[in-house]
């Protein structure tokens, strides 16, 4: 199981582990029953906080991802990764609408608003559509 952090993120850390093991769970990279590396190993390999890692497997046993079994590990549980898509989906939405509210809240012209949009368009495009 790769993980990546990113020190200079503004997301926190422990959602970065969450949402990268979500990832790995949609994509079945992990399946229900694969154990996931125990707090101290995993903190010990990111060079982290266990405590971290620990929030982090304590916030994914609270959503219904795994199941922690003491003295035995962290698991993943079965997960309908359909039903996560559209969760995760939902956020995006929830993040691009408060991204709005945001930019009335500052005073930018539904105009300039619309411009912004238009850019992250074609970064978009540039990004997932060009060869």
């Amino acid at each position: 199981m790769k993980l990546i952090i990113n020190n200079s993120s503004l997301v926190p850390i422990y959602e970065q582990l969450v949402d990268q093991i979500k990832l790995l769970i949609r994509s079945g990279e992990l399946r229900e029953n694969d154990i996931l590396p125990s707090v101290r190993a995993l903190s010990k390999e990111l060079k982290i906080s266990a405590l971290t890692v620990k929030k982090s497997y304590d916030t994914l046993e609270s959503e219904g991802f795994t199941v922690t079994v003491h003295g035995k590990g962290t698991y993943v549980k079965a997960v309908n990764t359909d039903l996560l898509l559209e969760e995760q989906k939902k956020e995006v939405e929830t993040d691009f609408e408060q991204a709005i509210l945001k930019g009335r809240r500052y005073g930018i012209s539904d105009e300039d608003l619309k411009n912004l949009r238009e850019n992250y368009i074609c970064l978009f495009d540039y990004l997932f559509i060009s060869p």
